[in-house]
């Protein structure tokens, strides 16, 4: 009897089970510092805001790029619960495509604002920004005054963002341009999170996404237009279909808009988007532990019944091939 139940125990740890739970936080409080990264190669100037826990510990880092008129403050609730899973959460401000650019406008010509900072001068900026902070970390972490020193494992790198920021973190993955020709991928980068991912204008999506090989969780959502510009959200789940070479998760969460993944509200004030923040700190928690600290209980959650039940059954859940342990273009499966 003790061995069956033994048994019954090793068995739920590893095929998504009840033992392992991305929600639960354990270890030394979180604490978050600012900083800023001088780029002197590009005249630049880089906000930075880190989320790591007190303890002594070298933690695996995700960097977050903000969406189109964000900043290093946005989606704390993100940084906040990835620290307290024992990441380095850095959150990364761009000028140029930040807040500054709709609070230094007049309230009737901020949506005008906007939309020219959403320009491929800001998006090529954007890509250089998560360079020059890597390089900044790495001698920050190798500087023993610095409060990072020993601090960040920058041998476990992943990269996440929400709509613009989403498709800085494709650039960096590996997106190839719309000729299928050049690739801005960042080979300190070892996994991703795209946050309402779209596909690039006039680009042949099979091409330009072939180049990426990383493992890419995605999430998006029924409602998920964009405010600025011409996707539907039809058009993001076009990213999932045409990631043949890399292993691809995807959740559609039914009736989430494009501001859902973002904060809004004080925290202890639950918004409408609540629901779907639970689901997303679990799906990207277990993400983050499978594939940056190689988690096989956390795998085993991903692939199996336990990152459906962080789910409504309205929601959409689908694995490719390549993440289901099978051959690139082996097709998509929902558990």
């Amino acid at each position: 009897m003790k061995t069956m139940l033994l048994l019954l125990l090793a068995a739920a740890s590893t095929d998504g089970g009840t033992r392992y739970d991305p929600l639960a936080l354990a270890g030394a409080p979180v604490i978050s510092k600012t900083f800023e990264v001088e780029d002197t190669a590009r005249h630049r100037t880089v906000p930075v805001r880190i989320y790591f826990q007190e303890s002594g510990k070298s933690a695996p880092v995700i960097l977050f790029s903000h969406g189109l008129g964000g900043s290093r403050d946005n989606n704390a609730y993100l940084g906040r619960h990835w620290a307290g899973r024992g990441y380095a959460a850095v959150f990364v401000q761009h000028p140029g495509s930040d807040e500054d650019v709709w609070k230094n406008a007049a309230p009737a010509g901020r949506m005008a604002a906007l939309k020219r900072a959403a320009s491929a001068e800001n998006y090529l900026l954007r890509i250089g920004d998560i360079g020059a902070v890597l390089d900044d970390l790495e001698k920050r972490g190798a500087d023993p005054a610095n409060p990072l020193h020993g601090r960040l494992d920058l041998q476990h790198v992943g990269m996440s963002g929400h709509s613009f920021g989403c498709v800085t973190t494709e650039a960096l993955a590996g997106l190839a341009d719309p000729a299928g020709r050049a690739s801005s991928r960042e080979p300190r980068i070892s996994a991703a999170v795209m946050m309402s991912p779209s596909v690039p204008a006039r680009a042949d999506a099979a091409k330009a996404f072939a180049t990426i090989t990383i493992p890419c969780l995605l999430l998006t959502g029924t409602l998920d237009d964009s405010p600025i510009g011409d996707t539907t959200a039809a058009d993001r789940r076009e990213v999932f279909r045409n990631l043949a070479n890399a292993p691809a998760w995807q959740v559609v969460f039914d009736r989430a808009n494009h501001m859902s993944f973002s904060q809004r509200g004080e925290a202890g004030n639950p918004t409408k988007d609540d629901r779907f923040h639970r689901a997303i700190l679990a799906l990207t928690t277990a993400f983050w532990d499978a594939e940056l600290k190689g988690n096989k209980d956390a795998k085993a959650w991903l692939n199996g019944p336990g990152a459906k039940s962080a789910l409504d059954p309205q929601d959409e859940w689908e694995i490719n091939g390549l993440a289901n342990g099978g051959p690139a273009g082996s097709g998509r499966a929902k558990p």
